[in-house]
């Protein structure tokens, strides 16, 4: 792989200038860094994304119950999201693994760290929230509220980004419908999310049915996981998003 990448005709270097008034802006050194490692990753592993919607409706609406009782602790969806992800990968565990040096054997990960992608002025950061099926959801949503704002401010130490088995990058309230997010190695999958929506829903013989509807986007390894496996694993997650035991978690009464 290595010689055909260095048998490619070079990048083309045009003097932008020639064209009209240009200014250069050096990039952020996180960013230049992180998109070299994107660049290797979207090389080196076979990518292929899923894009799904999930019906949260249910949750959504316990959610904001919970927030208008709770004001002082209010949820997003985030904790909620890793939490029920926690159950499908136990369901799945291939999405919680990573493929050792030789590429013939898969490591499957007996713990539950997610990672959470930061957006910052510097750059892309994922920090990583540690044993999420032993941390309540408020746990959760603090730990991640730690990440983002050390993240943002004086950084992440490399311990606090490293030992994740599977990352969300949310897009929250900035929109879109779907995207390809880019795996970070050596996990093997990455959930991209987009923002939810009301959407009527059909079904044959039945009155349509207005739901919440959250865009996940799954970018999965090709050489660890199969294309079936990745709706299997969606379905899972809706499941274990609508369980009586996570919704028992965010109970106002």
């Amino acid at each position: 792989m290595a010689d055909y990448f260095s048998s490619l005709p070079p990048m083309p270097q045009i003097d932008h200038g020639v064209f009209g008034e240009v200014s250069v802006k050096a990039l952020p050194k996180n960013q230049f860094i992180g998109g070299k490692l994107l660049t290797r990753n979207a090389l080196a592993i076979p990518h292929v994304t899923h894009h799904d919607s999930i019906d949260i409706t249910l949750v959504d609406s316990k959610r904001r119950a919970w927030n208008t009782r709770f004001p002082e602790a209010k949820l997003t969806l985030l904790p909620l999201l890793i939490k029920a992800m926690v159950g499908a990968l136990r369901s799945y565990p291939v999405f919680n693994s990573s493929l050792d040096d030789s590429g013939e054997n898969v490591v499957l990960k007996h713990y539950y760290n997610i990672g959470i992608a930061i957006d910052t002025d510097k750059g892309l950061v994922v920090g990583v929230v540690n044993g999420c099926d032993r941390l309540s959801v408020g746990e959760i949503a603090e730990q991640a509220t730690q990440l983002s704002s050390k993240a943002r401010a004086r950084g992440l130490s490399l311990g606090e980004m490293s030992g994740g088995g599977i990352t969300i990058s949310s897009l929250g309230d900035l929109g879109g419908t779907g995207f390809t997010p880019i795996i970070n190695a050596p996990e093997v999958a990455i959930i991209g999310v987009s923002r939810a929506e009301y959407r009527q829903c059909f079904e044959p013989g039945k009155d349509p049915v207005l739901k919440y509807m959250l865009p996940l986007s799954l970018s999965y390894d090709h050489r660890v996981i199969n294309g079936a496996d990745a709706g299997k694993f969606m379905r899972a997650l809706q499941q274990e998003l609508n369980s009586d035991s996570l919704l028992e978690l965010i109970k106002t009464d």
